[in-house]
């Protein structure tokens, strides 16, 4: 369910970034758009064994 809402936020963020207007706002939405991939990247690996959730202490 997580990965389908970040999928989805990603989403949403790609097309607000191909319809911004605002110089000013472009830089903002370009990290909030990496920020969501970077935490999809991380759900995604958690769920296929690549990395652990838990801390290792």
């Amino acid at each position: 369910m997580m990965t389908m809402n970040l999928e989805i936020q990603i989403e949403e963020l790609r097309a607000e970034l191909n319809s911004v207007c605002d110089a000013a706002e472009r830089p903002q939405i370009e990290i909030e758009l990496e920020l969501a991939r970077a935490e999809l990247a991380v759900v995604l690996a958690e769920q296929d064994g690549s990395i652990e959730a838990e801390p290792p202490f």
